[in-house]
């Protein structure tokens, strides 16, 4: 199974905070986003490890170029105008690939939980993708996430009401072929967000399942830094 990071923003909202380093080389207890991703997913069997980021981040692409661990760092450095297209430049040279296991760098989750995801995917062969949901909401703009008693996903929403459990978008994407063809299909339709690409999956009639995670933190903020590092410790 292969994994992705796209690692392609400014991460300005950071920069705002008066924060030193890049998102993805921002430290969580010591260790960069990104490098704290590739460790853990190297640790679930990653054969490789596709990667991009956009064309000013000399220094994060100079720490992956030296990169000397077990699994394979395959590189990709463009700028692009949205995490869709980061996504589709990432995946549009990999038609060999069935089974993608795709995150944003600033996504901070609990391993164990992580390692469930996965079984759960890898164990579910008709699925054709498994969304990460969480009823933690801290995001700015959340996508939420409608799902029947199966846990079959049947919408995705801009807002929810209050009579409804409430679950958001994780940033975490487990995707087989049929999946990754829809990232093509929506650039080639003009489709933009990674939100509407989600959307297009349903419209495909694609086989979309939800797996809950207690908590998902997204990382804007340094004081979502501060409370992931927080919660990790906990």
């Amino acid at each position: 199974m292969d994994f992705a990071i796209i690692a392609a923003g400014e991460g300005s909202r950071l920069a705002k905070s008066g924060y030193p380093y890049p998102k993805p080389l921002a430290r969580l207890n010591g260790v960069s986003l990104v490098e704290r991703l590739i460790a853990i997913f190297a640790s679930q069997g990653a054969d490789t490890i596709h990667i991009i980021v956009n064309e000013e981040s000399s220094a994060l692409a100079d720490l992956l170029q030296s990169y000397t661990g077990d699994v394979h760092i395959r590189l990709v450095q463009k700028t692009t105008p949205s995490s869709l297209n980061s996504f589709y430049e990432l995946i549009k040279s990999l038609p060999d690939v069935n089974e993608l296991c795709a995150t944003t760098v600033d996504t901070i989750f609990k391993e164990n939980e992580f390692e469930h995801y996965l079984e759960a995917f890898r164990s579910n062969t008709k699925l054709d993708a498994l969304m990460a949901v969480t009823p933690f909401v801290e995001d700015e703009s959340p996508l939420y996430v409608k799902t029947n008693q199966h846990a079959d996903i049947v919408a995705f929403n801009d807002d929810t009401k209050d009579d409804v459990d409430i679950l958001v978008s994780g940033g975490i994407y487990c995707l087989r072929r049929k999946a990754l063809d829809c990232v093509t299909k929506a650039i080639n339709s003009n489709v933009e967000r990674m939100r509407n690409f989600q959307r297009l999956l349903l419209t495909e009639h694609l086989n979309v399942k939800a797996f809950t995670f207690d908590k998902i933190i997204d990382i804007d903020h340094l004081a979502d830094l501060q409370q992931a590092e927080a919660w990790l410790d906990d």
